[in-house]
């Protein structure tokens, strides 16, 4: 059964807990790492100098504390198999089916973030 590596850890503790919860149902079905939860000013501002980030600190769901968003890749990680991207997001909004958990995906949302997950702003 897949588990969560010392970072993914890591990276969720920075993570609102319905994201956690959301994360710890799915690593149950599908092998995944957590490469990022929050963003403190100065990565945000660097990705969005880089143009990894279309917006400055602090107007990325990544940017709250604790973060309302987190980016998450199939492990092992192999950024051009993005048919596992998509098997990944699959168990991801099943899991929040099941939690009751309102997400979105950032390729739904741009059709070019696929690692981002943000929770639904109501």
């Amino acid at each position: 059964m897949p588990k969560f590596g010392a970072r993914s850890n890591a990276c969720l503790v920075t993570c609102a807990q319905p994201l956690v919860l959301l994360a710890q149902r799915a690593i149950l079905s599908y092998d995944f790492s957590v490469i990022e939860g929050h963003r403190p000013e100065d990565v945000q501002n660097g990705y969005f100098v880089s143009g990894a980030s279309k917006v400055r600190w602090p107007d990325s769901r990544h940017n709250t504390d604790p973060s309302e968003a987190f980016d998450i890749v199939p492990y092992p990680i192999d950024w051009k198999a993005l048919h596992r991207f998509h098997e990944l997001a699959d168990i991801i909004k099943r899991c929040a089916g099941d939690l009751e958990i309102e997400i979105d995906w950032g390729y739904d949302l741009w059709k070019w973030d696929m690692p981002h997950w943000q929770l639904r702003r109501s």
